[in-house]
């Protein structure tokens, strides 16, 4: 609960709510809930966008029909990476003067 928020404050916030919304208290709480709920489903949906997009790759040329909700599989096959060998020139320089 908020703090410094106790029993008599609640109640004041009671009062004041059925002076304002009399009948229609029920049908405003109502939409008040729902609009909590589809606020939840917007962050929700947002975060798995987030971890969607972290876990897939950027460019995925081999399978473009997957879905993007799913993760993708790792792949069994491991690429190593190489740094080019340098070759050291077999000719002498020339002089550009």
């Amino acid at each position: 609960m908020l703090p410094g928020v106790g029993i008599p404050e609640m109640m004041f916030f009671g009062i004041i709510a059925l002076l304002l919304f009399g009948k229609k208290l029920p049908e405003v709480a109502r939409s008040l809930g729902k609009g909590v709920i589809e606020f939840k489903k917007g962050l929700r949906s947002i975060e798995d966008e987030l971890d969607t997009n972290h876990y897939s790759p950027r460019h995925d040329y081999n399978n473009s029909s997957s879905s993007s909700n799913a993760r993708p599989a790792p792949k069994d096959e491991s690429v190593e990476t190489s740094a080019p060998k340098f070759e050291p020139p077999t000719t002498e320089p020339h002089d550009a003067a």
